[in-house]
């Protein structure tokens, strides 16, 4: 992984780039970056550009034998470890290294979920057990093999638990060149002991325009599909990703003449849109509603004459300025809280048809009778 395969992050890049030229390199350092914002493809790129053999000015050269087994994640200096599905208490991260190897070359951009899908996880909840921390310690308990440095990347702090304790003192006091790369995404969740002996790298989301052009220069999206999917994925270019291995569906459109059928009170086309609704399967239906709550938070921008932050192509914009002038900021709002617990319940698999159905009726007493949202209970299958 090289730091110009990474979408946007430049000035993260840059920032590690300069430790290594400064000589300014911390044993234990922390990626914190929200899902899908590269924090644990810039770890892997950061580890090679330290252990390339002929460093370039901006990145890794990419073609010493170095890098080349860092492309293939075989490098002798360099492990991982993540959390995993353990079947028994002595199974490792390295228990599960093929299907690790597998999954980080077919997207860095990795989430839980897709970790999850290439394992035989079954019900069975991720952790880093006590067994992978005595295997941690085990590894860089050694000298580098081949490169200057051996490094540890860890993802997911989150799920040490307090055997996370154990790695204390190889954090503080490692061997020499040896370097702890932690990949994190909610630092709150992290044992304090080990937040404290880290050095923190702040990776944001990622910005629209940097999903937008990554889909149209490397994805062979039109400019109408990108906008939609970095608009849609929130800075998150895993869900860009996925989204786009949906079937193609015209989010826009369905919003609008859902949004039509509510203000124009037609109860018998809504049942019958809302059985659309309930066929369109569980990931569509996500999308479908992540579009909804976006695009009614970019009309409340226009009501409050913020329109100069809204990102709408052309034929959206011009939809959501004559919504705009006939909603009101408290209506979006409620309109909002209603679609963010619809995807709430669509997630944990709510009956679509009385999800859909509800969320309608809703919807109608904002737009129609202006009525306050009131709580709802959704039955599940």
């Amino acid at each position: 992984m090289q730091f110009k395969q990474i979408v946007g992050q430049a000035a993260v890049k840059q920032r590690l780039i300069n430790t290594v030229k400064e000589n300014r390199v911390s044993h234990a350092q922390l990626f914190l970056g929200p899902e899908g914002s590269g924090s644990l493809a810039l770890a892997i790129a950061y580890a090679q550009y330290l252990s390339c053999l002929d460093q370039q000015p901006e990145d890794s050269c990419g073609e010493c034998s170095s890098c080349r087994k860092y492309q293939k994640l075989a490098h002798p200096d360099l492990h991982f470890s993540y959390p995993f599905f353990a079947k028994h208490k002595d199974d490792t991260a390295i228990t599960f290294i093929d299907h690790w190897r597998e999954a980080l070359l077919a997207t860095p951009y990795l989430s839980l979920d897709i970790w999850r899908s290439y394992l035989d996880a079954e019900n069975k909840q991720a952790n880093i057990n006590i067994a992978e921390c005595h295997q941690i310690i085990k590894k860089l308990s050694f000298k580098p093999f081949e490169s200057e440095y051996k490094i540890l990347i860890l993802w997911l702090p989150e799920y040490l638990d307090k055997e996370g304790n154990s790695l204390l003192k190889i954090i503080e006091e490692p061997q020499p060149n040896t370097l702890f790369l932690l990949v994190a995404q909610n630092q709150d969740q992290i044992l304090n002991t080990i937040l404290s002996r880290t050095q923190l790298v702040k990776v944001p989301a990622l910005t629209y325009d940097d999903i937008y052009n990554e889909l149209i220069i490397n994805y062979n999206q039109t400019e109408k599909a990108a906008a939609e999917l970095a608009y849609l994925s929130n800075g998150n270019f895993t869900d860009a990703v996925l989204m786009m291995q949906q079937d193609d569906k015209s989010y826009h459109s369905l919003f609008v003449q859902w949004l039509r059928l509510c203000f124009g009170n037609k109860g018998i086309e809504m049942v019958s849109f809302v059985d659309q609704l309930s066929k369109m399967g569980r990931e569509n239906q996500k999308n479908f509603l992540r579009y909804g709550i976006s695009f009614v938070r970019e009309c409340c921008l226009l009501i409050a004459g913020a329109g100069e932050l809204v990102h709408l192509p052309a034929g959206e914009l011009d939809t959501a300025q004559k919504l705009s002038s006939i909603m009101n900021i408290e209506m979006n709002q409620a309109i909002i809280a209603e679609l963010e617990k619809a995807h709430y319940h669509v997630e944990r698999n709510a009956n679509p048809k009385i999800l859909f159905l509800d969320v309608s009726l809703q919807i109608m007493g904002f737009l129609k009778l202006k009525s306050s949202p009131q709580g709802n209970q959704y039955i599940s299958n």
